[in-house]
């Protein structure tokens, strides 16, 4: 009897080859995918003029990531992102204004912004990590697991904001939680939902598909 394969993400459900050279190329593509996904997002940018964080869309590409590709795939493709960030010769980074140079790029993956970055590597692994046991499959739990991982981000972000403008974390008036956090709660919460509902979305489609043997 033909056993039945049952994807662990959604990636997963994408037909594989027999060839191992041609199943690593598949997932080769799919991390770079990701990867420029979240680039492309970061493009979607505003930067505001009281805080060095600006408005993106990135963290929409570090949650589909992560459910999609898993916890391994989805964390490479954002340690990918923040690599290739400091040797691109143009805007890549959504805090990069510039990009004319290798520097300016260095600048943002060390710079007051880096714990996000940081950050994007592990919320990809963990929302991965539940993806891997099923928690992006129903919505009632999708959406906890991509709140967790912007959670994550904004835990590694600010910690990191704090310590490189030295400023408190959340005491007196000007903290890393008012400059790092609050103004981004609203636009986040979006993103969370859009990811917390594509990706049972995703799934409805991937058990459509025909058992493989």
């Amino acid at each position: 009897m033909a056993a039945t394969f049952t994807p662990r993400t959604i990636a997963d459900a994408i037909p594989r080859s027999a060839n191992r050279t041609t199943r690593i190329a598949t997932e080769v593509a799919t991390v770079i995918g990701f990867t420029l996904l979240t680039a492309l997002l970061a493009q979607v940018r505003l930067h505001l003029g009281f805080t060095p964080v600006p408005i993106t869309g990135q963290t929409l590409g570090v949650l589909l990531a992560g459910t999609a590709l898993g916890w391994s795939l989805g964390a490479l493709s954002q340690g990918l992102y923040w690599v290739l960030g400091i040797v691109m010769p143009f805007p890549w980074f959504a805090g990069d204004k510039t990009g004319s140079s290798i520097h300016a790029g260095w600048k943002v993956a060390t710079g007051p912004t880096a714990g996000y970055l940081a950050g994007f590597v592990v919320a990809a692994a963990v929302v991965g990590y539940l993806a891997e046991r099923e928690q992006d499959r129903d919505l009632a739990t999708s959406l906890p697991a991509m709140l967790f991982g912007t959670a994550i981000i904004y835990a590694f972000g600010v910690a990191w904001l704090a310590h490189s403008l030295g400023i408190p974390v959340a005491n007196g008036q000007t903290n890393a939680i008012s400059l790092g956090l609050t103004p981004f709660i609203v636009g986040d919460s979006i993103k969370v939902l859009i990811a917390g509902g594509a990706a049972p979305l995703a799934w409805k489609f991937v058990t459509r598909a025909k058992p493989r043997a």
